[in-house]
């Protein structure tokens, strides 16, 4: 019997899989694996939201959902309170600065005339023209060249020299200030030929005790005048500014701040210098620094002079009314000055150390 030889079987170590199905298996596993963290991503919110409700109201005991409406209707009853308090405040009113009657603004100028001013309602019709205007500054007129005191001042040496039916000045000052104006008292200093019967003292005096006048007599309408040299004259004017000041006017022009337009030889100043023009502006240069000291940083001060005064030296001042060492400066003018006569009056001023100056003509300010 022949015998069966057993055919070798050869091995082969190559793969049943091509190098393109190994690729397509390993996308189909990235695929896979990318799917099952998508839907593990999507899935796990509400996977916690279940844990976390099963833990709270089942373990804890608590109502999640009524704890959740508290919490939104607190949030609503904030969120209105918030909204409420913000309507509150855009509807209340901004608060108002307080109006500062000392300011020196450059605002306009006007004037009241204090004779219509008799009573509360035309006060406030007056005022509220003005208003209309524009205007920053009142104007009132509480002492005029005449001696005319048109308030009921308590001052002792102004007692023969009030008006027989004076406004109420305090009335028109607050006023002014409710309507947001400032309130400007214009009193006259030296030009007085009345109050200087009640108080001898403060007068121009010649031959003794009698009052100079400046048209020979009283007859032919001579007028007495205040003089500048006289103490007493110097606290009187202070002491009306401290009253309208008391009053609500934080602003005073003096006018007439100044001596006669005449000088003679019968004059009698009380003092030297009164011959000289020198002596006259070196005294009018001390009363108006008596009174800047005097009301230093509670009332502004402002010194007025026409024009025709201010641009050249004369008897009255002894100099140029620029030159007088006051620190505000009101000229009046009966023309409006052309714009080269007022840069000069402007540019002298400034060289003399005043701080301010407006000008303006008769008719209004500016």
């Amino acid at each position: 019997m022949a015998k069966y030889k057993r055919q070798k079987v050869k091995h082969y170590h190559r793969s049943f899989y091509s190098r393109e199905m190994r690729v397509k298996r390993g996308i189909g596993i990235a695929v896979l694996v990318v799917a099952v963290l998508a839907a593990a991503w999507f899935a796990a919110p509400h996977v916690l939201d279940w844990a976390t409700h099963t833990w709270y109201t089942v373990v804890k005991d608590r109502d999640l959902e009524a704890e959740s409406a508290s919490r939104a209707e607190a949030a609503a009853s904030s969120a209105a309170a918030s909204s409420a308090a913000a309507s509150q405040a855009a509807s209340e009113p901004e608060e108002e600065k307080p109006l500062d009657g000392k300011a020196i603004t450059g605002g306009s100028w006007a004037e009241l005339d204090v004779t219509t001013l008799t009573d509360e309602a035309a006060i406030r019709t007056a005022v509220r023209q003005l208003k209309q205007q524009g205007a920053d500054y009142a104007l009132v007129t509480l002492k005029d060249a005449a001696g005319t005191v048109y308030y009921a001042s308590g001052v002792a040496a102004a007692a023969q020299s009030i008006t027989e039916n004076p406004v109420d000045a305090a009335n028109i000052a607050a006023i002014l200030r409710e309507e947001g104006i400032i309130p400007a008292a214009q009193l006259a200093a030296f030009t007085d030929p009345v109050s200087v019967y009640t108080d001898r003292s403060m007068g121009v005096h010649y031959d003794g005790n009698s009052l100079w006048l400046d048209n020979v007599s009283a007859a032919k309408g001579g007028k007495a005048w205040m003089n500048p040299f006289a103490a007493s004259a110097v606290q009187y004017v202070g002491d009306l500014i401290e009253e309208v000041q008391g009053m609500g006017y934080e602003q005073v022009v003096l006018t007439g701040v100044q001596f006669p337009n005449i000088i003679t030889r019968k004059q009698d100043f009380g003092a030297s210098g009164g011959k000289s023009r020198e002596g006259r502006a070196a005294q009018l240069t001390a009363d108006i620094a008596a009174w800047q000291t005097r009301f230093a940083g509670s009332v502004t001060l402002w010194v007025s002079y026409p024009d025709a005064l201010c641009t050249a030296a004369t008897d009255a001042l002894g100099t140029t009314g620029t030159s007088l060492g006051m620190e505000n400066l009101l000229v009046t003018s009966s023309t409006a000055l052309d714009a080269d006569s007022r840069a000069a009056l402007e540019q002298a001023a400034a060289d003399a150390g005043v701080q301010h100056i407006v000008v303006h003509d008769t008719a209004a300010f500016r």
